[in-house]
C-alpha cells in the first residue's frame, strides 16, 4: 500500500485546453531531462457531474480509508455500517476516478494525502 503526500486535483469547468497545456508543458520538461512532479487529476464538465461521482457517502468512504489504511471492502462496509454491495459499487466508481486504489491482495486504500477541488465559475456574459 502506498500512502504518500500525493494530491488528487479535481477540476470542475476547466477547459480541455488547460489540461492539454499542462500535459504539453510536462512532456517538454521531461524531454529536456527535467524532473517532473507527478500530477494526479480528473476533470468534470460541471459541478453536477462531480457530485454524482463524489457523493457525501463516497467522501465518508474515502475518509474512512485514510484513517484505516488498506482493508477489504467487506471490512470497510462493516466499519461504515453500510450494505456491502453499495460499498463495493462506491469503491468501483471511486477506483474508476482514481480517488482510491486496490492493491494486489484486493484491499482498497486511499493513496492521496489530499483531494483538492477547483471549480471554475462560468464566464460573465456581456449585457
Amino acid at each position: 500500500m502506498k500512502t504518500n503526500k500525493a494530491v488528487l486535483h479535481l477540476t470542475v469547468g476547466e477547459p480541455m485546453e488547460a489540461s492539454l497545456r499542462r500535459a504539453a508543458t510536462a512532456m517538454k520538461a521531461a524531454k529536456q531531462g527535467k524532473r517532473i512532479k507527478p500530477y494526479f487529476g480528473a476533470g468534470f464538465d460541471d459541478v453536477g457531474e462531480m457530485l454524482s461521482v463524489f457523493t457525501p457517502k463516497r467522501w465518508e468512504l474515502i475518509g474512512a480509508l485514510r484513517k484505516s489504511g488498506a482493508i477489504t471492502v467487506a471490512e470497510l462496509a462493516r466499519r461504515l455500517k453500510r450494505d456491502y454491495r453499495n460499498v463495493h459499487n462506491d469503491c468501483e466508481r471511486l477506483i474508476e476516478w482514481m480517488a482510491i486504489e486496490k492493491d494486489e491482495n484486493g484491499f482498497v486504500f486511499a493513496p492521496y494525502s489530499e483531494i483538492v477541488v477547483d471549480m471554475k465559475l462560468p464566464d460573465r456574459r456581456a449585457a
